[in-house]
């Protein structure tokens, strides 16, 4: 695939504008080289506490599940590496893009996208809760590092061309592209001034082709590493998709949870093409040495795959011109590729989400979100963090207060909202 040439200096492509923070901070001489802005961007999510957090937060299964499954951090470090790979090839900063995807789910609550649904529904009368404005809100006002004028956080103060490449869904409840899911929104109403700033330039909803690796590079990590955790986990056992009945019901998972109009015939050629792949398994995952082997060259082929169909397609709808940088581009995911990767995530998603065992834990920990909610709400300021209760004290009205118990319960891991639980709930 062409490359940026390595002598191409990144600032001939990322100008003034790009590299603008929102609080503007002197330049540092303490180090030999002088590192760019993007690897201060990156440095700073790498040393956030949010994102240290997600080592406690559900991926698809519970952290303390076993020591193998993915947890929200090693998610996002997986995901990073993928944007790198995406990044480059198409000339885009690979600092950027990965960054964005360090960030990406950084604002995600206790429990994962369970917990982003309770979180939502308490949420309601003050507009939701979504883990990708959450995650804005955090990188611009939560996370401890920067100060304005007036001595208000303004969280990471990240360069502008990275806040852009963390903005999955650049718009506020309601008012995406036709077709959008209501509850997929990137900004808050009382985020809109930030928001407005680092998408200065830039006319309606356009994602940045940063944010579009991010997005890329998140789909194809958990399609097949979510995978792989159920395999090792002993929840899926891929030699069942031979019989007609099993796959039926990963179709109906995939009509349901990703793509609901696709052709059952469409799923049927996609496994098809899937299993020519070299390592695809023909046994039962044993726990031998060998079979796990098998299964991270599986994963290493299949993410290698779906990254060469994106780059050639993106290139030649591009006609090989590269780079693709910051609004000048868009990636292009072909159909194939995209149901290759939906069918993936349907295995996933029926053998493991739809569990019922696991549709009763989910339950549980909606009551559990819903009770602790309603204690906080009750104790006020007493049962916050000492961040949360000055943001509380700061709070002009009633909508504001209820935000700031809201992010209260994000920033908390599993453990820690099943601990404040016992705490406050008695």
């Amino acid at each position: 695939m062409p490359a940026l040439p390595p002598s191409t200096p990144w600032e001939q492509l990322y100008d003034d504008h790009a590299r603008a923070r929102l609080v503007t901070e002197p330049t540092k001489r303490v180090r030999a080289p002088e590192r760019t802005p993007f690897e201060r961007d990156r440095a700073r999510v790498v040393h956030a506490a949010s994102l240290r957090r997600l080592a406690a937060k559900t991926q698809v299964l519970g952290p303390a599940t076993d020591d193998f499954v993915r947890n929200r951090l090693t998610h996002s470090l997986e995901v990073a590496q993928v944007a790198r790979d995406l990044a480059h090839p198409l000339g885009c900063h690979p600092d950027v893009a990965e960054t964005a995807a360090l960030a990406h789910d950084m604002g995600h609550p206790p429990f994962g996208h369970n917990g982003e649904t309770a979180l939502d529904e308490l949420g309601a009368a003050v507009g939701g809760f979504e883990g990708n404005a959450q995650t804005l809100r955090i990188l611009t006002r939560l996370e401890a590092k920067s100060v304005d004028a007036e001595g208000r956080s303004v969280g990471l103060n990240l360069t502008r061309a990275t806040l852009d490449a963390c903005a999955k869904y650049p718009w506020t409840r309601g008012e995406g592209p036709p077709g959008t899911p209501p509850a997929k929104f990137g900004v808050y109403a009382d985020d809109r001034p930030v928001f407005a700033w680092l998408r200065t330039g830039v006319e309606g909803t356009r994602r940045s082709v940063e944010a579009q690796v991010m997005d890329v590079a998140d789909d194809i990590a958990y399609s097949v590493h979510d995978l792989e955790d159920g395999v090792v986990g002993g929840r899926i056992d891929l030699t069942r998709l031979a019989r007609d009945e099993e796959r039926e019901q990963v179709w109906a998972a995939v009509r349901e949870w990703y793509l609901p109009d696709v052709d059952p015939a469409a799923l049927e050629d996609a496994l098809a093409r899937l299993r020519t792949v070299g390592s695809w398994p023909h046994a039962a995952y044993d726990g031998t040495r060998r079979s796990l082997a098998a299964w991270k060259n599986l994963t290493s082929d299949l993410i290698g795959i779906f990254c060469g169909q994106v780059h050639e397609a993106t290139l030649a709808a591009h006609g090989g011109a590269v780079p693709l940088v910051r609004h000048g581009g868009d990636l292009v995911v072909p159909e194939v590729t995209a149901t290759e990767i939906a069918v993936l995530k349907g295995i996933a998603a029926h053998y493991v989400m739809r569990a019922q065992e696991r549709l009763g834990l989910m339950e549980r920990q909606r009551t559990l979100l819903g009770e602790l909610h309603d204690a906080l709400a009750a104790r006020g300021r007493d049962g916050l963090d000492p961040m949360f209760a000055q943001d509380f004290d700061d709070a002009t009205d009633d909508a504001a207060r209820a935000r700031v118990l809201l992010d209260q319960l994000a920033s908390l891991t599993d453990a820690s909202a099943v601990a404040w639980h016992a705490r406050w709930c008695r």
